[in-house]
């Protein structure tokens, strides 16, 4: 197979052209209009579909498939009633930093706006997940996540009222849960099970990250403990597929 000397080693293999050489005319068309976004930059307003129909000689259905597509992998993003280039995906590690550090990182500034904090008796699927008996309380704290005020995720963590009996009053819901429990509580991370599947949002999740129902989704299932091993918290994580990346560091067997 050749090889593109200019092909980026990330990129796919021969431009995702089949060895047989024939491509979709949607697929021709994203790749001319891919080349028009990194002309344009960030913010760059697109030319409209009509526009952009008559430039390349395809119905507006075919440009239609090609922008869906785009917008999907996250290089466009709707702005009123245009579409403009979108920026780089939030790359956020596969760590115990929290949402607000993976984020700060990358020169965003974090945010929360709370949806929800309810106290609830335990029931008994979630109580070994969080460390307490079923019927004892637990905590139920909804937030969308934002970056630069764009909402980006939805995360609902589950924790006993025992481990942060104050949440309701001692905890700003804009501010770093994991900050809280180390600076007011003393309480530190020590590990976590996380497990990342793709989905679709539910009506309700689309409309209060403020997405289509048929954008997708990095589902993030997350159960830590603290530096003693207990059981500390449950998280569920929406991130939008077209804004994040996820990254982390590997090492071998025996090496640590």
């Amino acid at each position: 197979m050749d090889y593109p000397n200019d092909q980026a080693p990330g990129a796919p293999i021969r431009s995702g052209i089949p060895e047989h050489g024939r491509i979709p005319k949607y697929y021709a068309v994203k790749a001319r209009i891919a080349v028009l976004l990194d002309e344009l930059g960030e913010g760059g307003l697109l030319p409209t579909e009509r526009e952009l129909a008559q430039l390349h000689e395809v119905s507006r259905e075919t440009v239609r498939q090609a922008l869906r597509e785009l917008l999907l992998e996250g290089r466009l993003r709707r702005q009123g009633r245009g579409t403009v280039v979108a920026g780089p995906k939030l790359e956020q590690p596969l760590s115990l930093a929290s949402y607000t550090e993976g984020v700060r990182r990358q020169g965003r500034r974090p945010g929360r706006n709370l949806i929800g904090l309810d106290r609830f008796p335990c029931p008994e699927v979630l109580a070994a997940e969080v460390g307490v008996e079923r019927g004892e309380p637990v905590w139920h704290l909804e937030r969308v996540l934002l970056a630069d005020d764009e909402r980006v995720g939805l995360e609902s963590t589950y924790v006993g009222v025992g481990r942060v009996p104050d949440l309701d009053t001692a905890f700003d819901p804009d501010s770093s849960f994991y900050a809280y429990l180390r600076d007011a509580l003393g309480i530190s991370f020590g590990d976590a099970d996380e497990r990342i599947e793709t989905v679709l949002a539910t009506p309700r999740e689309a409309l209060l990250i403020g997405t289509p129902p048929a954008l997708p989704m990095l589902l993030i299932h997350r159960l830590s403990r603290d530096t003693d091993g207990r059981p500390l918290e449950r998280v569920r994580t929406l991130f939008r597929g077209d804004r994040f990346s996820f990254s982390a560091h590997l090492r071998g067997e025996g090496q640590g």
